[in-house]
């Protein structure tokens, strides 16, 4: 009986030896499909797309708006930054209708700064019959009293010139020599004594290392001719703040 049991357990022993030690037959990896032949820049074909373990397609993520995609910092979506204004020429506020008399044409310039240049000498036997207020290119020029712009020219003497009527149309105020007119300035205009006008420059024959603004009054005639009238010493007025009767 003990030899029968024996020879079991022997028996045994060996066939898990046998199983233990038999050869495994590994599957080699597959190999990669060589790349079709093509242009060298060609692309390579997308992966395919990843499903979650649920089997379903993933929900697209919705493309971010215009406005939300390239909007700029601070603003709601949607919403557009409004342009910067365009500058302007510096105002100076207009003072009340009738109040005083001349102002002095320029701004920041004192009427204690002022020179008589009425009757110097010009070229060919000319008088001036204006007088001449330095300053740097670019002042504001401002009306000397209420009015409207009769006529906006542009002469070879004078340059950018204003013929500016006041109310009883029997004077004329001449601004020559300007660099460039206030923004929407146009002829038939109303203005306001202080309102700016133009900026001082050197248009037209004046010196570009002096600019300045060439100020003229005009006594007019019945014909009330912008272009015509009986030339006014403006430095009294200007200096003293009164205005020609």
């Amino acid at each position: 009986m003990r030899a029968v049991v024996a020879a079991v357990v022997a028996a045994t022993a060996l066939a898990l030896w046998l199983w233990w030690t038999r050869p495994v037959h590994v599957s080699p990896s597959p190999v990669p499909p060589a790349p079709a032949a093509g242009r060298p820049d060609q692309p390579a074909a997308a992966p395919a797309p990843i499903r979650p373990r649920s089997g379903r397609e993933a929900a697209p993520v919705p493309a971010p708006a215009a406005s939300e995609k390239h909007g700029e910092p601070g603003l709601a979506p949607g919403a557009r930054r409004q342009p910067a204004p365009r500058p302007t020429v510096p105002a100076m506020p207009a003072t009340a209708a009738g109040s005083g008399g001349l102002l002095v044409p320029v701004q920041g310039v004192a009427r204690s700064a002022l020179l008589d240049t009425y009757s110097d000498a010009r070229g060919r036997g000319r008088r001036h019959d204006a007088i001449d207020i330095m300053a740097p290119a670019g002042t504001p020029v401002l009306a000397v009293a209420d009015g409207h712009v009769e006529k906006l020219f542009d002469s070879e003497r004078g340059g950018l010139t204003i013929y500016q009527f006041e109310p009883g149309g029997r004077y004329a105020y001449y601004y020559g020599h300007l660099q460039a007119y206030a923004p929407g300035l146009e002829e038939g205009q109303a203005l306001r004594r202080g309102q700016v006008i133009g900026t001082v420059g050197s248009s037209g024959n004046a010196d570009v290392e002096a600019p300045h603004l060439h100020f003229a009054i005009f006594r007019l005639g019945p014909e009330r001719n912008w272009w015509q009238g009986e030339p006014v010493n403006p430095f009294p007025f200007l200096r003293d703040g009164t205005a020609p009767r």
